[in-house]
């Protein structure tokens, strides 16, 4: 008896108070509405009175009937009525005579929902209600589960699986079928089978598409589970978004392909592209990788610039890659700076030296000379330069580069201050120098060289003369000191100085009277002083005297005279231009 009272126990909660019986039962079943459920269920009696040779019926009634007068829901007593709702669907398939008394309920409806119990009968003395029930609970939440590769690459063959949980012993296998655009183009495509799989080859139109798996139940009922596929393909085109100065919103860049940033502002880079698998991302700056990302991560990937510079102006692009292609998207990034290092180049004089001047430089510069000035700057984009003196813009010297100033030839009104002026929208500089003009050291000319020579030769016929003056003197002095012989004029020494100048090429020509007291005689072209004083008139640049083409003077007489005679036949100096000329100018000295 205590190993009876223990199996009462033990029998799936069984709540019986009489120990002489028992129910193993489950204590609640969940089903989908419309499905199928089998409940298995098995009872026990220990009275000798179970060995009678009368049939055993067995009732399952919904909890709150009555047993004895209220209909059951399921009963293998055909002198019994059952509830009209249940008819046909709940079905007593256990053996009351074998002590089971498993239940089958087909096309389960939303009111079949709630507790059930069972009774059992045999002959005159067994008729029991075991207090154990079971619960139903219906549900319409149940959908079946499909399984499809995490990517179908076109072209090559797949198998998707439709997974429904039916198996309940007594129940029929529902029946599945598939529908979707990816089926369309399916030879031989199933319609309905009780295998839960699908063999297909995708296309790449097939990407987006819905697959539905349908449970057929019933004629009426039925469950349904429908996918999306996700085909394998390329990298779409990659979208970039920016963000400026730390701002957390990003701003899709659409397809500008030209972006600018201020020196000195903070600029974020995101990029992300579509594709499956996931692709992998990059960022480039002309031939440089600046980062990457990795197939697993992210799909995004972001390039920070805290504080755009100069160098970081160039060609940027994102790429996108996986195992079926890539692609590509860029974007021009230019950074934006006002006017920077300001300074100005100068050439002077046609040099090829070019020397910077800074602000506030002195430019020394001789009057007459070319000078030749670059103002040059850097900056985002170009300034604008000009070139500005007392106030007033100058006209550029060339109309493509208005930073250039050419003064051809450098005067005195050019000396002052020049300014260039670099102007930008961003801020603007400007550099200031001062011109300062000097007279031009002219290296000697021919005048020049023929002024001291002209100086030089008058200076000569004063020292002649100084000489020629002792010379008397000390003559003098002799005659003095011996006896005066007879006076006459053979005999006298005139002693004077004729100074007659020349008068030229046709005073030259004229013919002379051979004893006439004016002419001057010729002198002793014989003498060596007299050749040399010939060859310092060479030398100088002037032909020697001509040969007098009267006759000589008697010896006796031409030692009696003493005198000088200075000519000047229209002395002066031509340039060098003119030095082919061939008249002849040039001072005579004559010593006698």
């Amino acid at each position: 008896m205590p190993l009876l009272l223990l199996l009462s126990l033990l029998l799936g909660g069984s709540q019986a108070q009489d120990p002489r019986y028992g129910l193993q039962i489950q204590e609640s079943v969940t089903v989908l509405e419309g499905l199928c459920v089998s409940v298995p269920c098995s009872f026990f009696y220990f009275l000798h009175s179970w060995t009678d040779p009368t049939p055993a019926y067995g009732y399952w009634f919904k909890k709150g009937t009555d047993s004895k007068t209220g209909a059951p829901v399921a009963t293998n007593d055909r002198n019994r009525w059952v509830h009209w709702s249940n008819r046909d669907r709940f079905l007593l398939t256990g053996n009351p005579q074998d002590k089971t008394c498993s239940l089958l309920i087909r096309e389960v409806q939303l009111q079949d929902h709630g507790a059930y119990f069972f009774r059992v009968e045999k002959g005159p003395h067994i008729k029991h209600n075991f207090r154990n029930t079971f619960s139903l609970q219906v549900t319409d939440s149940q959908k079946p589960d499909v399984y499809v590769p995490e990517t179908l690459e076109p072209g090559k063959p797949a198998t998707v699986l439709c997974v429904f949980n039916w198996t309940f012993k007594g129940c029929p296998a529902p029946s599945f079928s598939w529908t979707g655009a990816a089926l369309s183009s399916q030879e031989g495509r199933p319609t309905t089978s009780h295998f839960p799989a699908l063999s297909l080859i995708p296309r790449p139109q097939d990407h987006n598409t819905n697959l539905t798996c349908h449970v057929d139940l019933t004629e009426v009922v039925g469950a349904e589970r429908t996918i999306r596929l996700r085909m394998a393909y390329a990298p779409r085109t990659p979208v970039i978004s920016i963000s400026r100065d730390n701002r957390s919103a990003l701003e899709p860049q659409g397809y500008l392909p030209h972006l600018e940033a201020q020196k000195g502002q903070a600029l974020r880079l995101l990029c992300a592209a579509d594709s499956q698998p996931p692709a992998t991302l990059s960022w480039v700056l002309q031939d440089r990788v600046l980062s990457w990302s990795h197939p697993w991560g992210p799909r995004t990937l972001e390039l920070e610039l805290p504080r755009v510079k100069e160098g970081d102006s160039g060609h940027y692009t994102c790429r996108a890659e996986n195992r079926l292609g890539s692609q590509n998207l860029s974007l021009d990034l230019s950074v934006l700076y006002p006017p920077e290092n300001l300074t100005v180049t100068v050439s002077q004089a046609n040099r090829t030296v070019v020397e910077n001047l800074g602000n506030g430089t002195s430019l020394p510069v001789l009057e007459g000379q070319s000078l030749h000035l670059v103002c040059i700057t850097h900056s985002n984009p170009p300034a604008g330069l000009s070139w500005v003196r007392g106030g007033q813009i100058l006209s550029p010297s060339q109309s493509s580069d208005p930073g250039v100033l050419e003064l051809p030839r450098v005067q005195m009104e050019h000396e002052g201050e020049f300014t260039c002026l670099a102007q930008h929208p961003l801020g603007s500089q400007h550099i200031s120098l001062s011109l300062s003009v000097h007279y031009k050291k002219e290296p000697l000319t021919t005048f020049s060289r023929g002024i001291f020579l002209g100086i030089g030769i008058m200076c000569l016929p004063f020292l002649c003369l100084i000489l020629i003056l002792v010379k008397i003197l000390r003559k003098k002095q002799n005659l003095a000191e011996t006896p005066r012989p007879k006076v006459s004029r053979s005999s006298t020494i005139l002693d004077y100085i004729n100074v007659v100048p020349k008068a030229g090429h046709l005073a030259r020509n004229r013919k002379a009277t051979p004893n006439s007291p004016s002419r001057t005689p010729p002198p002793d072209t014989s003498s060596p002083k007299s050749k040399n004083n010939q060859k310092e008139l060479v030398a100088l640049g002037h032909p020697g005297p001509r040969p007098p083409t009267q006759a000589p003077e008697p010896e006796d007489r031409q030692e009696e005279i003493h005198y000088a005679a200075l000519n000047f036949s229209d002395f002066r100096f031509k340039p060098e231009s003119q030095a082919t000329d061939t008249e002849g100018y040039y001072a005579e000295v004559k010593f006698h």
